[in-house]
């Protein structure tokens, strides 16, 4: 699939230790999965849990979800022995956690020439220099690590998330300014459905490309929240029908319910109505 296409609305997080999780996910309808080496695994288990992942995404079967691989930092005993594992292994991704500079990165690239790279936005380090790690050649996502970013900022966890409202917007701004992907962080209350919702929407709304997930049961909420709605895709069709009629006639504007319709108006129907066709060929 075309990585510029390809939706991220879900992005499931899966422990690299868990044999039975990791069968699961291939029957799943995520876009996603972060096959997870650092904090989901114990350090007894850090060895098997890499062997054990190596083995599985060799075997396949996960289809059109795009497989992204969390390795441990290469500040730790583990993280040159995760990438020496997996990265022949058909990853489309490597991530890296608690990214604080674009040296970070590099000292990645270093070590795997050909596998796209993704970060962990997880610290202030990160938010503060956010538009240089976009801007190295092999970033390709950014990943929202609210859970770590709360503890640093020692900020309370409120709903509107107002205390960190900063930080997602300046890394959005840079995965923009950049054109990666920026996927929102994790909602850990996940038998609370509504409030997962309202956080989709609010991450949705704020433009990020979808939501890391902690649990299975959180995947349809995800998915809907992050789709263009039948009522999206029917503006973005009727304003582009327009806007083109309008064009024929020598005009540069159009006007649909009532609105102005412009060139960048058409854009981002042209995206929504990509983003559409690009779910549908996802089943």
């Amino acid at each position: 699939m075309d990585q510029n296409a390809r939706p991220y609305r879900s992005v499931l997080y899966i422990p690299g230790s868990k044999e039975r999780a990791l069968d699961k996910a291939r029957g799943l309808a995520v876009d996603a999965i972060i096959f997870d080496l650092e904090d989901a695994v114990a350090v007894e288990e850090k060895a098997n849990a890499r062997t054990l992942l190596a083995e599985t995404l060799k075997a396949g079967g996960y289809g059109a979800r795009a497989k992204i691989v969390r390795i441990n930092g290469l500040d730790t005993d583990w993280g040159r022995a995760d990438i020496a594992a997996v990265a022949g292994c058909g990853a489309d991704a490597i991530l890296i956690p608690k990214v604080g500079s674009a040296a970070d990165v590099q000292a990645v690239a270093e070590l795997v020439p050909d596998v796209p790279l993704w970060a962990m936005m997880e610290t202030s380090a990160g938010m503060l220099h956010a538009e240089e790690i976009a801007a190295h050649p092999r970033m390709a996502g950014f990943v929202m690590g609210t859970n770590d970013l709360a503890k640093e900022l020692k900020c309370r966890f409120r709903a509107d998330r107002l205390p960190m409202l900063t930080a997602l917007q300046l890394c959005l701004m840079a995965a923009r300014m950049h054109g990666i992907v920026a996927v929102d962080g994790v909602y850990n209350a996940f038998k609370d459905e509504e409030g997962l919702k309202a956080e989709c929407d609010q991450g949705r709304d704020m433009g990020f490309d979808g939501k890391t997930l902690i649990h299975p049961a959180q995947v349809a909420i995800a998915n809907a929240a992050f789709a263009p709605t039948e009522e999206e895709i029917d503006l973005a069709r009727r304003q582009i029908a327009a806007f083109e009629a309008a064009e024929a006639a020598g005009q540069g504007v159009a006007v649909v319910d009532g609105r102005i319709v412009e060139n960048l108006h058409i854009v981002t129907a042209r995206e929504t109505l990509a983003k559409a066709e690009a779910i549908a060929g996802l089943g």
